[in-house]
This record gives structure tokens, sequence and C-alpha cells, in this order.
């Protein structure tokens, strides 16, 4: 298949569809609204809302029921990225090629555009999506809910920020940052977009291995990155993992067995997929393309 063609129409509807969900930027207050649909809209690969429009088409869903979760996902991605760039934590200058948002609005701005994008996500998960059913929805937020919380996402971000210039960080914790921060949304995504397409219990289990092993692979290949990729291919700052002390795969293991772990984790998300048919076909050129990619 033609990845590039099917990312950049997958993106195109996400886009679309956030442009209809978000509030104009002339709302009152617009000052916040424009805050947020500044970091919305500053580009981005959309992994995640991508993942879970092709696990829901995967097991026989449609696109169309599946797209304001979707747009949920990019919504909470966005909003732990505003946070994440702030002085109180990563204190980053740049994001996706464009000024952070605390650079642009301010610190207390981008604290609330992030608290109002959190928000709106979970509006859009309880009101949108035709033909859902209630029993799947509640199951759909209570899944993004958990990963995007102190038992997924923002514990992978404490246990982050706890670990940083320590002289010493163990494989385990080093996992734990992994598969929280960045793989919990990840493979909620994915078991999102199959719940909402109608999976059983034993596709929902592939598709959640498939999952876990793409977000950390995901994030492996982000650490792999940030040695070896320029600022202008990142859209932030090169080398700043480093700079900071942060814990990476590349800095406990080295820099070739952390591609050879990342391609590892590819090949097991693939195995994960063997019993699906060609509607699953974008979910393995997805598993490839994340450890091939230059930002």
């Amino acid at each position: 298949m033609d990845l590039k063609d099917y990312l950049k129409q997958r993106c195109q509807l996400v886009d679309q569809a956030l442009e209809r969900f978000l509030p104009p930027g002339g709302e009152l207050p617009a000052s916040l609204h424009g805050s947020m649909r500044y970091s919305v809209f500053a580009g981005g690969k959309r992994v995640r809302p991508v993942l879970l429009l092709a696990a829901c088409e995967a097991v026989g869903g449609t696109v169309k029921s599946a797209l304001p979760a979707a747009c949920a996902m990019e919504m909470i991605h966005t909003y732990s990225l505003i946070h994440d760039d702030l002085p109180a934590m990563d204190d980053d200058d740049f994001r996706r090629g464009n000024p952070t948002n605390h650079k642009v609005f301010g610190e207390a701005t981008a604290i609330l555009a992030g608290d109002a994008l959190l928000t709106e996500a979970f509006i859009l998960l309880a009101g949108d999506g035709e033909g859902i059913d209630p029993a799947a929805r509640l199951r759909v937020i209570h899944e993004i809910a958990y990963a995007a919380g102190s038992r997924g996402m923002v514990g992978g971000q404490m246990v982050d920020m706890e670990s940083e210039g320590k002289e010493e960080i163990d494989l385990a914790t080093l996992s734990y940052i992994h598969t929280h921060k960045t793989g919990a949304l990840i493979r909620a995504s994915v078991r999102a977009g199959a719940i909402i397409g109608g999976a059983g219990e034993e596709r929902l289990a592939l598709l959640s291995r498939y999952g876990e092993a793409i977000g950390l692979a995901f994030q492996i290949a982000d650490d792999v990155l940030d040695v070896e990729g320029t600022t202008e291919e990142l859209g932030k700052d090169a080398g700043s993992d480093q700079a900071r002390g942060k814990a990476t795969y590349p800095a406990l293991v080295g820099l070739e067995a952390s591609k050879a772990r990342a391609c590892e984790l590819v090949d097991m998300a693939l195995q994960a997929l063997e019993s699906f048919d060609d509607r699953a076909e974008p979910l393995r050129a997805i598993a490839s393309y994340i450890v091939k990619r230059k930002s």
C-alpha cells in the first residue's frame, strides 16, 4: 500500500474534523481558544488518531464512527505536549518547528489551553460518534482516561522527571517511563479504535499486543532520533535529551542495541497481525514506518 498517501488522506480527515470540533478562535475567551488551536494545528504526524482509525477499520468498523475519538486522542496528546514544554517541565522553546505555546501565549494561558484540550476531548468522547453502542462508548472513555492519567501518560511523565539527571537508571525504570509516557496513549488509541469497530476479545487482545509493541518502538525511535536527527528534521532542539540527562535507550544500552530492540518490537507487532486480512495493511505499514521515520 502507499502509506504516504494513506497518511495524507487520514490526516486531512482528522484536521477537518478538529476544525469542526474545536471552539472557534474568535469565541470568548479568544486568547484561550486561539492558544488551543495554535498547538493543535501547529503540525504533527497525527500518529494516535490515525492508529485509532486504522484499528477500527481493521476489524470492520467505519472511519465516520471513530473520527470523534480520533480527534479526542489528538487533543489529549497536544495538551500533554503543551504542558511538557513548560519551564516547570522540559522548558522547550520549539515544538513541531514553531515556538512553543507558552512562548507565544504565556505560561498561564498555556496551562489553561492544555487543561481545556483535555476536557474538550472527553466532551467529544461522551457525545459524538454515530452508531457506537453505549457500552462500547463507556469502555472507550475508560480506556482513554486510564491511559492518560497517573497510571499511564501522566505517571510516565512523573517518573521521567524524577529520573532526570540521575547517574544510573535501570532498564525496568526506563521501560516504565516509555511504556507509560508514550506507549499508553498509543496502545489506547489502537484499543479504542478496535472497540469502536466491534472487535471481539480475541482480536482486541491481538491488537493490544500490537499497540504495546509499537508504543515502545515509537519512543525508542524517538530516543534514537534525538541522537541522530537534526533540529530542522525534528522540529525541536536535537540532543535535548542528552543535555538534560534524560533516561533514554541509547544512553542505557547504546545506539545500535536501541535500533535492534525497536526492530524486534516491530516484528512482534507484525506477528500480532498475522491472522488479520488486508484491512489491517495500514497497521502493518505504520509499524514499519515508526522505526524508519526521520522526525
